[in-house]
């Protein structure tokens, strides 16, 4: 065995660097017909540019729903959206927020008057907390109300702007005044969009508040002598 201090022995030779075995590296990129090289190859730019537009359109339908709605919107959101609502729907991507602070503005409710088959008479509000729990319950027909006001323009809005508004709210009033009608067994019932006021904080010190702005929504009615299982579709009174 050498002497790591003294040296190989006499006769013997330390060996040198040509003496080593010459060491090989193979290349860090695999030859053209390497299995992993042909798995990934690379794009082509027909294929960067499809998948460039999936992916605006798949932003564009995640930020366009939060700005078209709910109300106030921008006119252009509201036009930028509107190609595309099929897709919004079937990702399940049409969330809107708006938050109440700094600027809650006023509070909406849908007060209805119902006839029943007897001749009786049966009033409330939609959302209503005495009845509407739990709180999640509440939560969702508050909602339903808010949707509807933001579509019904305020009754001294011009002739043509509430006639263009009304194929927009009218079909989810139908539907708000039919589920109504077979709860309560009901024959007829009335509905209107109620504002409430929010004071400032100045008319509340001075005790002034104002009115409720109350906006009719019309009359509907339901046949009154079938069953409210069996009844035929909702109807629009013409009064």
């Amino acid at each position: 065995m050498d002497d790591p201090v003294r040296g190989p022995p006499r006769g013997r030779t330390a060996p040198t660097l040509t003496d080593m075995p010459e060491i090989r590296t193979s290349p860090a990129v695999n030859p053209p017909n390497h299995p992993a090289t042909a798995r990934f190859q690379p794009w082509t730019r027909l294929g960067r540019g499809a998948a460039t537009v999936a992916i605006l359109v798949y932003l564009a339908l995640v930020i366009a729903p939060p700005l078209a709605g709910p109300a106030p919107s921008s006119a252009l959101a509201a036009r930028i959206i509107q190609p595309l609502r099929p897709l919004v729907g079937a990702l399940y991507l049409g969330h809107g927020y708006r938050f109440f602070a700094p600027d809650p503005g006023p509070g909406h409710a849908i007060r209805w008057s119902m006839r029943l088959a007897d001749g009786s008479t049966l009033s409330g509000t939609l959302p209503d907390p005495a009845v509407d729990r739990p709180r999640l319950l509440y939560h969702r027909r508050f909602m339903i109300a808010e949707k509807i006001a933001g579509l019904v323009p305020t009754p001294d809005a011009p002739e043509e702007v509430r006639r263009e508004a009304k194929p927009q709210w009218q079909p989810l009033v139908m539907g708000v005044a039919g589920q109504l009608l077979r709860r309560y067994g009901g024959s007829e019932v009335e509905l209107a969009m109620v504002e409430f006021d929010l004071p400032t904080p100045e008319e509340s010190i001075a005790g002034r508040v104002a009115a409720d702005v109350e906006t009719p929504l019309g009359v509907y009615t339901l046949a009154a002598s079938i069953p409210p299982r069996q009844r035929p579709p909702l109807s629009r009174d013409p009064r």
